[in-house]
């Protein structure tokens, strides 16, 4: 049997608010795109007793066994929606781990799309949502590979047609662990997007917007706020904003052209970063 092929695209947080907290999780708010830089997913059923995952690429390393997918499938197993099927699954990373761009839970809701489409598993929305939250919080967006606005009440609207935008994605060479930011989250904000339209979308307005998490991450990592300093001072640059928890920071851009002559000057000053116009 041949092998399927999925692309698991990167997410970017536009726009990230905290407004609260629950026992387990910290509630959050975010406007949402996907960029064109994307994991590449080959799956295929096989006959074994288990499942077979692995992961190859540049960012391939330092993903342990309880990852997305593994845990994604435990799931599927555990409220027996898979009924015993089993499957050969090959990830080619190519999202940086611990950037903030939602790599693995993406990976975890490309596969769990590719199953509805397929018939492989039936299920109603709301038991997806249900089996998406379990994996992680923003499993969620990946539902829907388009712009989408998360409001506080952990709800999701997408958006067609929005204008295009240009971005450098840059990442140094560390990371920033998801768990260890939100646990210095001391304050929280209003609720900003229980009424999200297609106008958020807009430079205007994401422009005076944040990430709530950037300060949290720049005060622990110095080197972030130099990257940003830089970034903006980029000739024809809207705007920089770090995405999710970090450690990846995206100039924003109108045109493909002065992203890709950012790309150039970033590549110049900072040669043994990582670094992607999307």
């Amino acid at each position: 049997m041949p092998y399927n092929k999925i692309k698991s695209y990167a997410k970017l947080n536009l726009a990230l608010n905290i407004t609260g907290k629950t026992p387990s999780l910290h509630k959050i708010e975010s406007i949402v795109m996907f960029v064109s830089l994307h994991d590449n997913i080959l799956i295929k059923r096989i006959k074994s007793s288990k499942h077979n995952i692995l992961f190859t690429g540049k960012f391939s390393q330092n993903i342990g066994k309880n990852n997305s997918i593994t845990k994604l499938l435990e799931i599927l197993e555990k409220k027996k929606f898979l009924k015993n099927e089993k499957f050969n699954i090959k990830i080619n990373k190519r999202i940086p781990n611990k950037a903030g761009l939602g790599g693995g839970s993406m990976n975890a809701a490309s596969i769990l799309k590719y199953f509805v489409r397929k018939k492989i598993i039936k299920i109603t929305k709301k038991k997806l949502i249900q089996i998406s939250k379990l994996i992680s919080s923003d499993v969620i967006l990946g539902l829907n590979s388009t712009n989408s606005i998360l409001n506080s009440e952990n709800k999701v609207k997408c958006f067609t047609n929005c204008k295009k935008i240009y971005t450098l994605i840059v990442k140094p060479n560390f990371g920033c662990s998801t768990k260890e930011i939100y646990s210095k989250v001391k304050k929280f904000n209003q609720p900003k997007f229980n009424q999200p339209n297609k106008s958020m979308f807009r430079f205007d307005y994401l422009k005076k917007m944040n990430n709530d998490l950037e300060q949290i991450a720049f005060s622990k990592y110095s080197k972030l706020k130099t990257i940003k300093l830089y970034l903006q001072s980029l000739s024809s640059v809207v705007f920089v904003r770090m995405t999710g928890s970090g450690s990846a920071l995206v100039a924003y851009f109108k045109s493909k052209e002065r992203c890709n002559n950012a790309k150039k000057k970033f590549n110049k000053k900072y040669k043994n970063y990582w670094c992607i116009a999307s």
